[in-house]
């Protein structure tokens, strides 16, 4: 799974603002979000394997128990990516798509509708036998 993948769940960024604070296991990760939304430990620690395949947070073995902590290159990594974005910080909406069209030059259109003009009095002049029968030459 991607880190914005990761990212994407609400209570998965709850658990890394959790971590901030220092390495945590999953009981005091689930009173800490209990606080917010009543959560189990399994589902915490499924949204921790979340977390840890995607390479934010690590877990340490001391002792009998596990301790999670945040892994801070794949945040910096999302940082950098969110500063190429903003280089100055400042979110500007980009170009709409018909903005970024490249323009039609008038003539071109000029040209495409006497094309349609002359095809529709092409064909309402054509009997359409005649039209199906010269449809079906042409694909021969």
């Amino acid at each position: 799974m991607s880190v914005f993948e990761a990212l994407a769940d609400p209570v998965r960024r709850s658990i890394l603002r959790t971590l901030v604070s220092g390495p945590s296991r999953v009981v005091d990760l689930c009173s800490n979000l209990a606080d917010f939304q009543p959560i189990s430990r399994p589902a915490v620690s499924r949204h921790l394997r979340v977390l840890s395949e995607a390479g934010l947070v690590v877990a340490e073995d001391r002792g009998r128990e596990r301790h999670y902590r945040l892994e801070p290159q794949p945040i910096d990594e999302v940082r950098r990516f969110i500063d190429e974005l903003t280089p100055t910080g400042e979110i500007k909406p980009g170009p709409s798509a018909s903005e970024r069209r490249l323009p039609v030059p008038e003539s071109a259109l000029d040209a495409l509708d006497t094309e349609v003009r002359r095809t529709v009095k092409q064909r309402r002049s054509t009997p359409r036998q005649a039209r199906s029968t010269t449809n079906d030459e042409e694909t021969a």
